[in-house]
């Protein structure tokens, strides 16, 4: 499947770097650039892009209030934040806004790309720190659930795997870690969403927070 990327940042050098860097993946077309959120909203009802690539900090329109508004023009837009903001007041009004990645711009490529491609199959990506983040504050608004009955749930394998993806670890990552084939940490966490009655990894990286397997 090929990827139809947007890039949005207010800065012509750093969106220039990007597309070169991006363009060169066989799978990935990068359909567009803007330089804030109103071009951005213009470029994504024509464009109809995959995943947008969104900066934070813009003028005219900020990252977090574009986001917003995209997800009611485009129901099914897919934004990773990628910015140099890891507050913690950022990061929750961007992922409030819709987001459904956060990256650093000091972030590696390789695990950019990994970004984008998850993105794009409709899987989020948080930034290991921004993960922690996210956990922390999951799992002082939500309610402890049966601990003992969840996680007995989980095999062994399963809670290596868990404990793995918590921290903000890439499937790759995971089965570097493991030493096993990537289909097979797919597999693992397919079961442990199931297990968990969690929705996205997100979500499974909260109850491992409760369940004190991380």
């Amino acid at each position: 499947m090929r990827i139809r990327l947007l890039l949005v940042d207010d800065q012509a050098l750093f969106r220039e770097g990007l597309h070169t860097l991006l363009s060169m993946q066989p799978e990935v077309d990068v359909v567009g650039e803007a330089a804030n959120g109103e071009e951005a909203l213009r470029l994504t009802a024509t464009l109809r892009p995959d995943v947008i690539l969104m900066d934070l900090q813009m003028p005219v329109m900020d990252g977090a209030a574009t986001t917003r508004k995209l997800k009611t023009q485009q129901s099914d837009a897919r934004v990773i934040i990628l910015t140099t903001f890891d507050d913690d007041e950022s990061v929750f009004e961007a992922l409030r806004a819709g987001a459904v990645g956060y990256l650093l711009k000091d972030t590696p490529s390789a695990r950019l790309l990994e970004a984008i491609r998850l993105t794009a199959r409709g899987e989020t990506f948080l930034e290991p720190s921004i993960a922690a983040k996210v956990v922390a504050e999951f799992s002082r608004l939500s309610p402890r659930p049966a601990a003992d009955t969840l996680a007995g749930s989980l095999s062994d394998r399963e809670t290596e795997v868990l404990r793995l993806i918590a921290r903000g670890a890439s499937n790759r990552e995971v089965a570097s870690e493991l030493v096993i084939a990537e289909g097979t940490v797919k597999n693992h966490i397919t079961n442990i969403l199931a297990k968990l009655g969690a929705s996205d990894r997100t979500e499974a990286a909260v109850k491992a927070h409760e369940l004190g397997i991380i």
